[in-house]
Protein backbone atom coordinates (compact mmCIF):
# COMPACT_ATOMS: atom_id res chain seq x y z
CA UNK A 1 0.00 0.00 0.00
CA UNK A 2 1.44 3.13 -1.07
CA UNK A 3 0.53 6.37 0.62
CA UNK A 4 1.05 9.59 -1.04
CA UNK A 5 3.41 11.93 0.69
CA UNK A 6 2.47 15.60 0.89
CA UNK A 7 5.22 18.11 1.44
CA UNK A 8 4.45 20.87 3.93
CA UNK A 9 5.14 24.14 2.16
CA UNK A 10 5.24 27.79 3.28
CA UNK A 11 2.16 29.87 2.66
CA UNK A 12 2.01 32.00 -0.42
CA UNK A 13 3.91 35.21 0.15
CA UNK A 14 6.15 33.51 2.76
CA UNK A 15 6.23 33.54 6.50
CA UNK A 16 6.08 36.87 8.35
CA UNK A 17 9.20 38.23 10.06
CA UNK A 18 9.93 36.80 13.52
CA UNK A 19 10.28 39.31 16.34
CA UNK A 20 13.41 38.16 18.06
CA UNK A 21 14.12 41.39 19.98
CA UNK A 22 13.23 41.45 23.65
CA UNK A 23 10.23 43.69 24.12
CA UNK A 24 9.53 44.20 27.83
CA UNK A 25 6.88 46.56 29.09
CA UNK A 26 8.16 49.74 30.75
CA UNK A 27 8.19 49.12 34.50
CA UNK A 28 8.72 51.72 37.22
CA UNK A 29 10.50 55.02 37.14
CA UNK A 30 13.61 55.80 35.22
CA UNK A 31 17.00 55.88 36.92
CA UNK A 32 17.16 59.68 36.78
CA UNK A 33 13.76 60.00 38.42
CA UNK A 34 14.70 57.59 41.21
CA UNK A 35 18.01 59.40 41.75
CA UNK A 36 16.24 62.78 41.92
CA UNK A 37 13.66 61.36 44.36
CA UNK A 38 16.37 59.88 46.55
CA UNK A 39 18.28 63.17 46.53
CA UNK A 40 15.11 65.03 47.55
CA UNK A 41 14.36 62.62 50.39
CA UNK A 42 17.97 62.80 51.64
CA UNK A 43 17.91 66.59 51.52
CA UNK A 44 14.64 66.70 53.45
CA UNK A 45 16.06 64.29 56.04
CA UNK A 46 19.25 66.28 56.51
CA UNK A 47 17.34 69.56 56.89
CA UNK A 48 15.00 67.94 59.43
CA UNK A 49 17.98 66.48 61.32
CA UNK A 50 19.75 69.85 61.39
CA UNK A 51 16.63 71.56 62.75
CA UNK A 52 16.11 68.91 65.44
CA UNK A 53 19.79 69.10 66.45
CA UNK A 54 19.47 72.86 66.77
CA UNK A 55 16.42 72.42 69.02
CA UNK A 56 18.23 69.80 71.12
CA UNK A 57 21.18 72.17 71.57
CA UNK A 58 18.78 74.86 72.79
CA UNK A 59 17.27 72.44 75.31
CA UNK A 60 20.71 71.35 76.53
CA UNK A 61 21.77 74.98 76.92
CA UNK A 62 18.58 75.71 78.86
CA UNK A 63 19.28 72.76 81.17
CA UNK A 64 22.85 73.94 81.75
CA UNK A 65 21.71 77.47 82.51
CA UNK A 66 19.10 76.23 84.97
CA UNK A 67 21.69 74.05 86.71
CA UNK A 68 24.15 76.94 86.84
CA UNK A 69 21.38 79.16 88.21
CA UNK A 70 20.59 76.91 91.17
CA UNK A 71 24.16 75.72 91.78
CA UNK A 72 24.88 78.41 94.43
CA UNK A 73 21.77 77.32 96.34
CA UNK A 74 22.77 73.67 96.16
CA UNK A 75 26.33 74.46 97.31
CA UNK A 76 25.01 76.62 100.16
CA UNK A 77 22.66 73.85 101.27
CA UNK A 78 25.49 71.31 101.10
CA UNK A 79 27.77 73.61 103.14
CA UNK A 80 25.00 74.22 105.69
CA UNK A 81 24.44 70.48 106.10
CA UNK A 82 28.19 69.89 106.42
CA UNK A 83 28.52 72.57 109.13
CA UNK A 84 25.60 71.09 111.06
CA UNK A 85 27.22 67.66 110.84
CA UNK A 86 30.60 69.08 112.01
CA UNK A 87 28.87 70.79 114.94
CA UNK A 88 27.15 67.50 115.83
CA UNK A 89 30.50 65.67 115.59
CA UNK A 90 32.16 68.22 117.89
CA UNK A 91 29.38 67.85 120.44
CA UNK A 92 29.71 64.08 120.31
CA UNK A 93 33.49 64.31 120.52
CA UNK A 94 33.21 66.59 123.54
CA UNK A 95 30.86 64.15 125.24
CA UNK A 96 32.98 61.09 124.42
CA UNK A 97 36.38 62.60 125.29
CA UNK A 98 35.36 64.62 128.38
CA UNK A 99 37.35 62.31 130.69
CA UNK A 100 40.60 62.41 128.66
CA UNK A 101 43.02 65.00 130.05
CA UNK A 102 44.61 67.38 127.54
CA UNK A 103 42.12 66.63 124.76
CA UNK A 104 41.15 69.66 122.69
CA UNK A 105 37.79 69.33 121.01
CA UNK A 106 37.76 70.17 117.28
CA UNK A 107 41.54 70.26 116.94
CA UNK A 108 42.60 69.26 113.46
CA UNK A 109 44.84 66.29 112.81
CA UNK A 110 46.81 68.22 110.21
CA UNK A 111 49.66 70.52 111.17
CA UNK A 112 48.26 73.32 109.07
CA UNK A 113 46.03 76.35 109.41
CA UNK A 114 44.57 75.60 105.98
CA UNK A 115 40.96 74.41 105.71
CA UNK A 116 40.47 70.90 104.38
CA UNK A 117 36.95 69.98 103.41
CA UNK A 118 36.07 66.77 105.22
CA UNK A 119 35.14 63.70 103.22
CA UNK A 120 31.92 61.79 103.70
CA UNK A 121 33.52 59.23 105.99
CA UNK A 122 35.03 62.04 108.08
CA UNK A 123 31.57 63.51 108.56
CA UNK A 124 29.82 60.26 109.47
CA UNK A 125 32.53 58.38 111.38
CA UNK A 126 30.58 58.50 114.66
CA UNK A 127 27.54 56.74 113.18
CA UNK A 128 27.08 52.96 113.38
CA UNK A 129 28.29 51.15 110.26
CA UNK A 130 24.80 50.43 108.85
CA UNK A 131 23.72 54.03 109.28
CA UNK A 132 27.03 55.28 107.88
CA UNK A 133 26.68 53.07 104.80
CA UNK A 134 23.14 54.30 104.28
CA UNK A 135 24.18 57.95 104.59
CA UNK A 136 27.40 57.70 102.58
CA UNK A 137 26.39 55.27 99.86
CA UNK A 138 22.65 55.76 99.87
CA UNK A 139 21.66 52.17 100.57
CA UNK A 140 21.69 49.56 103.29
CA UNK A 141 24.15 46.70 103.15
CA UNK A 142 22.76 43.29 103.97
CA UNK A 143 26.09 41.50 104.47
CA UNK A 144 28.46 41.93 107.35
CA UNK A 145 27.77 43.98 110.42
Amino acid sequence: MATTFKQDMPPKGGYSNIDYKRMLPKRGYSGYTMFAGMAGIMTFGMVTLAMSNKQKRKWIQEDRESILGIMPLICAEKDREMLLRLQYNREQEEEIMKDVPGWTVGEGVFNSKRWFEPGLLDLYYLEPSKERNKLVMGFNTFTGS
